[in-house]
């Protein structure tokens, strides 16, 4: 639906236009200036000018056309079906003006993906708040989101946006290109960046809806930044911008918007350990999803339910793994191994967890284990040494940990078995890099060792050796009491073995 809201004078004059077009009376209405509320998609048409106000939604792509356009049905006409996206109406009515002709194209290319040149000079046509700032914002936007024939780097696409930065006439327009920027130093983790960009710009004097877009963009670098052990005083900013920017969302009815930021807020309640209030948010966020039939974004709301019901699981309610099992299932009816490799591999290893540890009666395990192991072996296919070191190492880990748990089966030894995933995992998590990562796997390998079948193949001496060297470590690679108390006791174990030895 477009509003286009106008002078009295012309209410009429316009009407008549809309109506004179097929069917376009039932998605265009006409009203006036005074009646302006917060209609998503607007023109205005006032003193013989159309003017486009910036669009803040992500609905459409950032593209900036002049503010000022001389009016003439034809003008408004090409203006109102490039907002319905009937690119080719809105080429033919733009045929005689070069400079609206020239931008229409150059926002069909760049929303529907087609291939285009970057222009170093753009038409220039009447643009009241500055010709120069359009151009070179439209620049850093087709760089930065265009399928561009040439290529741009990371480097060169800040430029662009410094130079639109340096041209903008006012906060407002200061914060519309400084929230694609920070949206791009976000995506290369320049995180420190980003959240300069967007603290500077929500200081300028802008609108409600473009403070709102800023902190949208602000919280998500800050849970980027949530790493362990988190920082509480970063987790309760990000948490309270969640909801300034829920509450917003709901006033204005923005339902995908609602569920999208309850999925975040679900995100920083599962690092709280607030299991429940997190259960409540994703929840939400997927009853909303459901009823909008968005499948991806439905799917993603699944996969975080299924983390946070592993993490509640892991947590000491082993009844969370089934639910967790379901959401992991449901997620990965989108997430296939083809279209998204990475999300389909770590959930293939939190199901090689869950299959390792459900409850179940025993004659059940064989088959678990069986499906746990295909897993396991999926998410080390994607996550390899080369690739992915820090997460091969912590699939290693938890394989080794399941192998624990699987029954024995005819000539197999579990626990050996663990010992091979342990030391490989061992090899990544090193005491310079991950020295507490390194002391609970060593605690895991002390732990499988005192259960290793003794045959032929295994030197009882040799091992014991392994498992001494490994257990003092433990005590240079933290201050943990209880780590340290469990290091102490499998020293104790080593030297009740050695003596049978």
């Amino acid at each position: 639906m477009i509003t286009i809201f106008t002078e009295k004078s012309d209410l009429a004059k316009i009407q008549s236009l809309i109506d004179s077009e097929p069917n376009l009376n039932e998605i265009v209405f006409a009203k006036l200036l005074n009646e302006q509320s917060d209609d998503k998609g607007f023109l205005i048409v006032e003193h013989q000018i159309i003017k486009v106000p910036i669009k803040w939604s992500d609905e459409n792509p950032p593209f900036l056309f002049s503010n000022e356009i001389q009016y003439s049905d034809l003008n408004l006409l090409a203006l109102v079906y490039l907002n319905l996206n009937n690119f080719e109406k809105a080429y033919h009515f733009a045929a005689n003006n070069l400079g609206l002709l020239f931008d229409i194209d150059l926002l069909n290319r760049l929303q529907n993906n087609i291939a285009l040149d970057l222009p170093e000079d753009f038409p220039n046509h009447p643009f009241k708040i500055s010709e120069a700032y359009k151009n070179a914002h439209n620049k850093a936007i087709l760089a930065h989101y265009g399928n561009c024939s040439k290529y741009f780097s990371s480097y060169q696409i800040q430029g662009f946006y410094k130079n639109a930065l340096d041209l903008a006439p006012n906060g407002e327009y200061r914060a519309f290109t400084g929230k694609h920027y920070a949206t791009l130093m976000l995506d290369s983790d320049n995180l420190v960046l980003a959240d300069e960009i967007l603290a500077k710009s929500l200081e300028d004097h802008i609108s409600e809806d473009a403070k709102f877009e800023l902190l949208s963009i602000q919280y998500a670098i800050w849970i980027k930044q949530l790493v362990v052990p988190y920082n509480q005083e970063l987790l309760e900013k990000t948490k309270n911008t969640i909801w300034e920017v829920l509450k917003y969302h709901e006033e204005k009815a923005n339902s995908i918007q609602i569920a999208l930021l309850l999925v975040d807020a679900s995100h920083v309640s599962n690092l709280e350990n607030s299991f429940s209030e997190s259960l409540g948010y994703i929840t939400r966020a997927i009853n909303i999803l459901s009823d909008e039939n968005i499948p991806e974004l439905l799917a993603n709301a699944q996969y975080r339910k299924g983390v946070l019901l592993f993490t509640w699981a892991q947590n000491g309610s082993p009844q969370f793994y089934r639910p967790a099992l379901d959401a992991y299932l449901q997620a990965l009816k989108v997430f296939t191994q083809y279209d998204t490799p990475e999300v389909f591999a770590e959930i293939q290893h939190h199901l090689g967890v869950i299959y390792s540890e459900i409850p179940d009666e025993v004659k059940k395990k064989s088959i678990w284990a069986a499906v746990s192991i295909s897993s396991f072996n999926q998410a080390l296919d994607y996550f390899t040494r080369e690739t992915h070191p820090y997460e091969f190492a912590m699939i290693c880990n938890n394989y080794g940990n399941a192998f624990t748990k699987y029954p024995e089966g005819v000539k197999s030894d579990n626990c050996a078995k663990a010992l091979g995933y342990y030391r490989k995992s061992l090899e990544i998590r090193t005491a310079e890099d991950f020295p507490t990562e390194r002391a609970l796997t060593i605690l895991n390998f002390l732990e499988a060792a005192l259960y290793v079948t003794q045959n032929e193949t295994t030197d009882g001496q040799l091992l014991l050796d392994e498992m001494a060297s490994l257990a003092k470590e433990i005590e240079k690679l933290t201050l943990d009491p209880k780590l340290l108390e469990e290091a102490k006791r499998h020293l104790q174990n080593i030297l009740n073995l050695e003596k049978i030895f």
